[in-house]
């Protein structure tokens, strides 16, 4: 078990950036993750072949497993042994993983983790009613918590569905493009991981002053992280972004450098061009393609960008001013480093 816990942990460490500076909030956190993985495949198994091959085939992809790592390093605060913790996690990636199928069949999405997508291999029908079985399974976990947790985890799953809906919808009558945006981002990532280091304080027995503070740390460094994402599509040289750099100018994907390159009143040559090209919408044109992208990285809307996540992980960083300095804060902490500094 110390293996596939220190396994977990790297990974943890590789994919989001949290530093483990303390030995034995490592092997903690690897422990919690390594549990995790052997229940969510139980979890996940129906009586039904079809059902659980489909169904385990993102759980067997792998992933970040970003929320039940934040459930792990919350219920750090407190007592992490507490039975409870484990299930906490299961809820809250059975929630994720359910999105990402439901996430691939509107996108039509042939690939997901470097595999092919359930809604290619099994299409969309099969897809759609493997999220739901996965949303019906995360349910069943929470009631084993409690009311407190169900009542958590529904609130959760809606606003997960108004930002979707948000997304699709477009701006209300009247709403301005960004606060739009900012909407989508907090419901569909900011509200899951607030739920996740929500759960870790709660079943670990920590203050509910600490609980609380522990949420709004998740919803912001989820926003954060989000944020930087999209930052690192234009920024990245590589696919370190997880696709090729661009993709969302490709695609005419509105993100937060784009939305401030398009409100600017900067007349400067190189700011009226970068506008011209982002009004057309998507950029499939392979040489206006690179020049917008030249463009935006030099802009000063990408450095107001940066600023922005950075203030978000500011925050973040503020909002754990009420826990204990304990090691679990400082790995919290090193996320929020992480994060300012990957895009620049």
């Amino acid at each position: 078990m110390i293996g596939v816990a220190g396994t977990e942990t790297e990974q943890a460490r590789a994919s989001v950036g949290i530093q483990f500076a303390d030995a034995g909030l490592e092997a903690g956190v690897g422990s919690i993750l390594a549990a995790v993985e052997d229940e969510l495949r139980q979890t996940v198994t129906s009586a039904d072949p079809l059902v659980s091959a489909a169904a385990r085939h993102l759980v067997d992809a792998g992933g970040k497993r970003f929320r039940p790592l934040l459930v792990a390093l919350a219920a750090h605060f407190g007592e992490p042994s507490a039975s409870e913790v484990v299930k906490a996690a299961i809820v809250v990636e059975l929630t994720h993983l359910a999105t990402l199928y439901h996430d691939d069949v509107q996108d039509e999405a042939p690939v997901r983790r470097g595999a092919p997508s359930v809604n290619s291999r099994w299409g969309n029908v099969v897809a759609i009613l493997t999220g739901d079985f996965l949303f019906s399974r995360a349910a069943s976990a929470a009631a084993e918590l409690g009311p407190e947790a169900v009542r958590i985890q529904a609130e959760t799953f809606a606003r997960l569905v108004h930002g979707q809906i948000a997304e699709t919808s477009g701006p209300r009558d009247g709403e301005e493009k960004l606060h739009h945006y900012l909407r989508v981002i907090e419901q569909k990532t900011g509200s899951l991981i607030a739920t996740s280091a929500r759960f870790g304080g709660m079943f670990a027995g920590v203050t509910p002053e600490q609980v609380a503070a522990l949420a709004e740390y998740g919803e912001t460094i989820g926003i954060a992280f989000q944020l930087s994402d999209d930052l690192l599509d234009i920024a990245s040289e590589s696919e370190q972004s997880g696709k090729t750099p661009g993709t969302d100018l490709r695609e005419g994907v509105p993100t937060l450098p784009v939305l401030y390159a398009l409100a600017s009143d900067e007349t400067d040559e190189a700011a009226v061009r970068l506008r011209q090209l982002l009004a057309t919408g998507p950029i499939t044109d392979d040489a206006l393609h690179a020049e917008a992208l030249g463009l935006l990285r030099t802009s000063s809307a990408f450095k107001q960008a940066r600023e922005t996540v950075r203030s978000y992980t500011e925050r973040a960083r503020s909002s754990l001013s009420v826990l204990p300095d304990v090691p679990a804060r400082r790995a919290l902490e090193s996320l929020c480093d992480f994060i300012a500094e990957r895009t620049g």
